[in-house]
């Protein structure tokens, strides 16, 4: 009786959800999660041997299909929304995670460093969220609402010393626009929440852990004094996507092990 409670308070299982960015990182990280809790997971990436790669991996777990796609790109992302609705009638679940940054001193910071952050961390998200509106809308329904999750940063809350002046203008964008698309999209029975991840382990923070003595170094000044973990960013996508978080939508949650506020 309490394992079929905690399905229908956490349970994703058979619902179908779209990681992009889904290869590596946190990405990848919330993508297993999924796998791993019955959900069928679809996972895009710019890079066929990253897809390839992460589809084997995950179908250990779970049902995954990898799909290639550019989705800094309107084409790209109609691509990628006409390749999951050639598979299934509905999307439960969408997490916008595609994203990189760039940093360079504000005297020498570029155009192309500027669009290029821009087309993929804040243009991607909107019009993919467009392209597989159908399917979201299809998957929708008072009981269980369709789950849009944007994943942004701390650095999109506030100042941090890295010079990535597009990244930071991207991802509070992300946090504003996640805000009025939950608000447009409510009566639709579509939530809409961000999620703002610190310190994990990825190809971004690669420098922060060069070393292991720098890895050392900057752990000990994260409050808890650890990196993010698969169960933490999974944890929570999996939280805003089931029945628990259904009354939840347009917040953003910082997901930092507490070096935002504390």
């Amino acid at each position: 009786m309490a394992t079929d409670y905690y399905e229908h308070l956490f349970g994703v299982r058979g619902k179908v959800a779209l990681v992009t960015g889904g290869t590596r990182g946190i990405g990848l990280m919330i993508a297993e999660g999924l796998v791993r809790c019955g959900a069928r997971v679809y996972v895009a990436s710019r890079k066929p041997e990253a897809c390839q790669e992460a589809e084997s991996t995950l179908s250990e777990f779970g049902e995954c299909v990898a799909i290639p796609s550019d989705v800094s790109t309107i084409a790209g992302c109609q691509e990628l929304a006409d390749e999951i609705a050639g598979r299934e009638s509905r999307l439960d679940i969408l997490v916008n995670n595609a994203g990189l940054t760039w940093s360079e001193d504000i005297d020498k910071f570029s155009e192309k460093a500027w669009d290029k952050v821009m087309d993929l961390d804040i243009k991607g998200p909107f019009f993919l969220i467009q392209k597989v509106l159908p399917l979201l809308r299809a998957a929708a329904r008072p009981e269980q609402r369709a789950s849009i999750v944007n994943v942004s940063s701390v650095n999109g809350l506030k100042p941090s010393g890295l010079r990535n002046y597009s990244y930071v203008a991207a991802k509070a964008g992300l946090n504003q626009l996640t805000a009025q698309l939950a608000r447009d999209l409510m009566d639709e029975q579509i939530n809409v929440n961000c999620i703002a991840p610190g310190p994990f382990q990825s190809k971004m923070t690669a420098p922060l852990y060069a070393t292991p003595e720098l890895e050392e170094q900057v752990r000990a000044g994260f409050p808890m004094k650890r990196w993010g973990a698969v169960e933490d960013a999974a944890g929570l996508t999996i939280f805003l996507s089931s029945r628990a978080g259904s009354y939840l939508s347009g917040v953003v949650l910082p997901l930092d092990g507490g070096a935002t506020n504390i």
